[in-house]
């Protein structure tokens, strides 16, 4: 069994206020929960107006299909253009 952690901080220019930030977030939030069957989660930045920290996790019977899906998510918020990619950190257990 792996479990597979995906740490994504963002940056969202657009957003001037911590509404205009939620909207954008809770949005991605969703299709990445309706497109890949993954956990997420903001761990971090939340008072913050353009900074974000998502937490990704994934639960399967093989390392390369967690790394997979876990790549697709990564590949889904670079395409994303509300947001841009600061930095990612991607662990398998």
């Amino acid at each position: 069994m792996t479990i597979g952690l995906l740490e994504v901080e963002m940056r969202i220019p657009g957003a001037t206020s911590l509404k205009t930030k939620r909207m954008v977030v809770k949005s991605i939030k969703d299709r990445i929960r309706n497109s890949f069957n993954v956990s997420v989660s903001e761990l971090s930045h939340l008072s913050s107006r353009q900074s974000c920290l998502l937490g990704v996790a994934h639960l399967s019977a093989t390392k390369s299909f967690t790394n997979r899906v876990l790549s697709e998510v990564l590949n889904f918020i670079q395409s994303c253009r509300q947001v841009e990619l600061v930095d990612f950190q991607m662990t398998m257990f």
